[in-house]
């Protein structure tokens, strides 16, 4: 797809068609481009978050997943919990647990007990 081609599915999708936005929301998750599901997931497309949230697992970006979380996504939030608790950041745990997730503070509580 050139750059030309892009604009246009962007400016159709800006304008409300729905095909354009699905077209773009699957071309960015193909092409792994969080900007550009960055941008749909913040205008409100649940696919592109999900898309976003699945490749920023991927990519361990916990920077990513605590914004999304910090919006109030629960699939990120989970998401958060479980990368934290794979890699043992017990900080990342402490502050989830500290803003009220009851998971975090559940799993913060078996980690230190060990």
């Amino acid at each position: 797809m050139t750059e030309s081609d892009l604009s246009e599915l962007r400016e159709r999708a800006e304008s409300g068609d729905a095909d354009a936005v699905d077209e773009l929301v699957e071309l960015a998750g193909e092409l792994g481009d969080a900007d550009e599901l960055r941008r749909l997931a913040d205008r409100g497309n649940a696919d592109a978050a999900d898309l976003l949230i699945e490749l920023a697992t991927e990519r361990a970006d916990i920077a990513e997943l605590r914004r999304l979380a910090d919006d109030g996504n629960t699939t990120a939030t989970d998401q958060l919990i479980e990368l934290a608790t794979e890699r043992g950041d017990l900080d990342e745990l402490r502050l989830l647990a500290d803003r009220g997730n009851t998971d975090a503070a559940e799993l913060l509580i078996e980690l230190t007990a060990e």
